[in-house]
């Protein structure tokens, strides 16, 4: 009963988070959006534990797969936002470590960054590979989750291209941003609704 009850309750807070998160970059505050990626992050790992723990045997692999890739990205995310949270904010810093810590600053924290939700999109893609489909809400978590995996290709390229710049147009990026939350929502709705609805 426990296990079901990790995968609901980790699917909600991943949704209300996502939600937080999107809301904060609107308005934003970019204190709070990095406070609810944490969140984001927590919760993913959890759930990605759900698909592993209820996926049948021989998908158990990806299961794995997935819950390591997620530990990596949570781990990334973590320090990047935490950085934001803590050190950014509160410490007096040099010009030229403003420029590699600053999130705003699209320098070695903000690359970490899209590296982290690049390991997520993987940790998605393997998570997607341990459903199979019983209903029509499972089709549509496994094809979101596996069509997530495609990110990983951006991500880990656009850092490596110099894409994003000191002078580049942030409501472009706060665009993208906002559409991976209108993306990434039904998956935290329809994993709430696979585990309530799983046996132990």
């Amino acid at each position: 009963m426990m296990n079901k009850k990790i995968g609901v309750y980790s699917s909600c807070v991943n949704f209300i988070a996502v939600i937080c998160f999107a809301m904060s970059m609107l308005f934003d505050f970019d204190y709070c959006s990095y406070f609810f990626s944490m969140f984001i992050a927590f919760s993913f790992v959890a759930m990605v534990c759900g698909y592993a723990h209820f996926a049948e045997k021989e998908v158990k692999l990806a299961g794995c797969v997935s819950v390591a890739f997620s530990v990596i990205y949570a781990a990334i995310i973590l320090l990047v936002y935490f950085a934001q949270l803590t050190t950014v904010r509160l410490d007096d810093l040099t010009q030229q470590a403003v420029a590699l810590l600053d999130f705003q600053q699209y320098g070695l924290l903000f690359n970490y960054d899209l590296l982290g939700y690049g390991v997520m999109s993987l940790a998605t893609l393997f998570a997607g590979l341990t459903i199979k489909p019983q209903r029509k809400i499972d089709k549509w978590l496994k094809y979101l989750l596996m069509v997530h995996g495609v990110f990983f290709i951006s991500c880990l390229i656009i850092p490596m291209l110099g894409v994003f710049k000191t002078d580049s147009l942030t409501w472009i990026g706060i665009a993208v941003l906002e559409f991976w939350c209108v993306y990434f929502c039904p998956i935290g709705i329809l994993s709430f609704l696979r585990f309530r609805n799983c046996k132990e």
